[in-house]
């Protein structure tokens, strides 16, 4: 069915698939399955589903949460789409791509670019991210202020069922009211309710122009504040906001060895902004001098060129690797009301290090969107698995309540996989909760599709 490359049972070959791109889950399979185009993944699924074979769907194996990790068992049939990686259509015409699951984010960011055209999601991981994935994960990335999540940039989705059947919804149309719209099911769902083949996706028009500014601050307050005053002045301008901390930037300038830091002095907190448009370095620099007047910054420096620009960007996109490299950590991604995330930030970092002493905590990330990742470094010289199932796990329980009483949520963009799948349960309004289940029961009857993934196993109500 799958071809002289479409099953493979070497455990040299599976084995770099089944460990999570964290290193924290790593599981066991029967194969993995590779098939080449949608008829055979749909024959594939229906026979797991004739002989009860749970499969996990991998895509770029990039994710955040151990979403696409199969469990101890060996159970399961691990089937990656990376062979997927067709861009059917791209129509400058109708600014639309039509793209199999497995397409890289940066391959379609460069399709796109050769047609004078740009996917409007971006993010650290686009050299391995794959459409499929950031669609099961509903990914959000850095431009999320401007174009929305990943949701927002699907027009139509074809999808394999637990039954093997095929929902084929690609043609976009404006308007359509024939009921739900059950493509949202699918965005963000972790493959847990079918598993995503190909989608059509939204372009637009590639940018005249960018001008990206690095921005010393003294207080994520005074970023806040920073972050109006440019929504104000930029307006559709603006398409990035992010913050770091000092502490941020000091690991990924140790992390980086030809980085360097955008400003001559240290500041307590970071910013990095785009704007957009031909009128672009004109309107960064009108916004920065005001800004300046009013006391909304401590420094700032507006990227000379391109190799500049994509020189800060390196920078904010090596965090998660340079945290990675210090030691064991708990990251949270975490999302509240974003009027309300430098008030989070500051009751929460001193909350968590004086109540665990030793631990670093600090959260950097999209403050337009209110999303920001909050980190909690272990102590120095702490065993990775000790800390992580002790100390680690009574962190991230209390920074998830604290979330919760700011009415936030503990999964902004990242998915909740199996790294959440407690404390949803534990937090999610019980009605919320008892639909997921509902509509998991409905579309996965059997429960083989990424099972212990976004929900916890729950038998079937009498």
């Amino acid at each position: 069915m799958l071809g002289p490359h479409g099953l493979i049972r070497e455990p040299d070959l599976i084995e770099p698939w089944l460990t999570d791109w964290r290193g924290r889950y790593t599981g066991a399979a029967l194969a993995l399955a590779a098939p080449l185009d949608v008829d055979t993944l749909a024959a594939l699924v229906q026979l797991c589903a004739h002989h009860a074979v749970p499969i996990v769907p991998q895509g770029g194996n990039s994710g955040m949460s151990g979403g696409a990790t199969p469990d101890g068992s060996g159970r399961a049939l691990l089937v990656s789409l990376r062979r997927m990686n067709a861009i059917r259509m791209l129509d400058p015409g109708t600014q639309t791509a039509l793209c199999e699951a497995g397409v890289v984010l940066q391959t379609l960011h460069e399709a796109a670019a050769a047609h004078a055209l740009r996917f409007p999601l971006t993010l650290g991981g686009k050299g391995s991210a794959t459409i499929g994935g950031l669609i099961a994960a509903n990914a959000g990335g850095t431009q999320v202020l401007r174009h929305g999540s990943m949701r927002a940039q699907v027009l139509g989705i074809e999808a394999v069922l637990a039954d093997g059947s095929v929902y084929s919804a690609l043609t976009p149309l404006k308007k359509d009211n024939r009921g739900f719209d059950l493509k949202q099911l699918f965005i963000g769902s972790e493959g847990t309710l079918g598993i995503v083949t190909a989608a059509t996706l939204r372009l637009l028009p590639a940018v005249a122009a960018r001008q990206v500014i690095w921005v010393g601050l003294r207080s994520i307050q005074q970023a806040r504040a920073l972050l109006l005053h440019c929504q104000t002045e930029a307006n559709d301008a603006l398409e990035g906001f992010e913050v770091l901390p000092q502490s941020c930037l000091d690991a990924v300038l140790a992390y980086l060895p030809a980085g360097r830091a955008p400003l001559d002095d240290r500041h307590p907190w970071h910013a990095l902004i785009e704007l957009v448009g031909s009128e672009s370095s004109r309107q960064g620099e009108a916004i920065m001098a005001s800004a300046m007047a009013q006391g909304l910054l401590e420094d700032a420096v507006l990227a000379a060129n391109e190799t500049q620009a994509e020189a800060f960007w390196t920078l904010r996109e090596s965090i998660s690797p340079a945290e990675r490299a210090k030691g064991p950590a708990m990251q949270h991604d975490i999302a509240v009301p974003t009027e309300q995330m430098p008030d989070f930030l500051e009751a929460a970092v001193p909350a968590i290090e004086q109540r665990w002493p030793g631990v670093h905590a600090f959260g950097f990330g999209h403050l337009g969107d209110g999303n920001v990742h909050f980190h909690v470094l272990a102590p120095p010289g702490s065993d990775r698995t000790i800390w992580e199932n002790g100390d680690g796990k009574a962190i991230s329980r209390a920074v998830h309540d604290m979330v919760t009483e700011w009415n936030g949520t503990i999964s902004a963009e990242h998915g909740i996989g199996q790294l959440k799948i407690d404390e949803l349960e534990r937090l999610c309004d019980p009605v919320q909760l008892a639909l997921l289940h509902k509509v998991k029961r409905a579309l996965d009857p059997q429960g083989l599709l990424n099972p212990g993934k976004l929900l916890a196993p729950r038998a079937p109500s009498a």
